[in-house]
């Protein structure tokens, strides 16, 4: 990792939590990118490293601002049921208070959710405030039926209190947190190419999971906090959205082993207003994975407008 793509870990206040952040070429007049990193077993910011790198050695300026979700990296790590809206409110805070002008999101899988949120609380803002979400670029969000089907709040919270806040809910994280479970997980779930499944992030896991307390927020993700049904939702985003798709992209749930990248793709640009596609090598963890041809992706609708 190069000096540049690991900047000082900068922190602010949210409500009564203390959240980190780092930032890159902060000075540049581009309009800014907020990243929104995944949720997982040692998953932060740092999920982030080798696009930030990317990005700037194919010759973009834009600057950066990557953030850690309340829960994960340096971020406090309180024992809460997080939902999309927690930290889509975290992170339009940060936006107005640290970065402090309109940004284009740049999100990861399941955490499409969380922009989703945040688009609908820029439409609430008061009458003649800026709204501050230009536009969105998503790396591989879940399959269609899985963004469109109810959740239960009665489901979540029995898996929450009788599932993973429990004993055994620590004794399972402390075992996901093994290097053996780490890779076993990545090769089978996340990566196209075992071989990508590299130290860097085995270690980058091992290191973000060192903190017991971050079982919390995988602990909500797993319960299922996140999920509702989204289509209509999505159908009102106005802002321009890019949906990148890895050609070999595949569902953790069940509900969408039957549809493939094509299928994905094509219900989200049939739902998005404002939508536009394209499919590259990879599966479930682009930005990592095939981190340069992410970069060219998603680099001239960044440029855009």
């Amino acid at each position: 990792m190069s000096i540049e793509s690991s900047p000082q870990t900068q922190f602010y206040n949210w409500k009564n939590y203390q959240c980190s952040y780092q930032v890159h070429h902060a000075e540049d007049a581009n309009t800014p990118l907020v990243l929104i990193h995944p949720i997982g077993v040692g998953l932060s910011g740092n999920f982030w490293y080798r696009f930030c790198e990317a990005w700037y050695q194919a010759g973009n300026t834009n600057p950066i601002y990557n953030p850690d979700l309340l829960g994960c990296g340096d971020s406090d790590m309180p024992r809460v049921t997080y939902t999309p809206q927690d930290w889509a409110e975290q992170v339009l805070h940060f936006i107005k208070t640290v970065v402090k002008k309109p940004v284009i999101i740049v999100t990861q899988g399941a955490l499409f959710p969380v922009a989703i949120k945040l688009v609908q609380l820029d439409k609430e803002l008061p009458s003649g405030e800026t709204p501050w979400i230009k536009k969105l670029a998503l790396s591989g969000p879940p399959g269609w039926k899985i963004m469109t089907r109810e959740g239960s709040d009665i489901q979540n919270n029995l898996r929450w209190n009788l599932l993973f806040d429990t004993p055994w809910g620590t004794a399972f994280y402390r075992y996901a947190r093994s290097r053996k479970f780490l890779k076993s997980f990545s090769i089978k779930q996340l990566f196209e190419n075992p071989n990508s499944v590299d130290e860097n992030w085995l270690n980058m896991l091992e290191k973000g999971a060192a903190n017991l307390e971050s079982r919390h927020a995988v602990f909500a993700f797993l319960a299922g906090f996140w999920r509702e049904d989204y289509e209509q939702d999505i159908s009102n985003i106005q802002q321009p959205t890019l949906v990148v798709i890895g050609q070999n992209t595949s569902n953790i749930s069940r509900e969408g082993l039957r549809e493939t990248p094509d299928e994905r793709l094509a219900a989200y640009l049939n739902a998005l207003p404002n939508g536009k596609g394209v499919k590259i090598n990879g599966r479930n963890v682009l930005p990592y994975e095939a981190t340069a041809e992410f970069v060219q992706a998603i680099a001239p609708f960044i440029r855009e407008g």
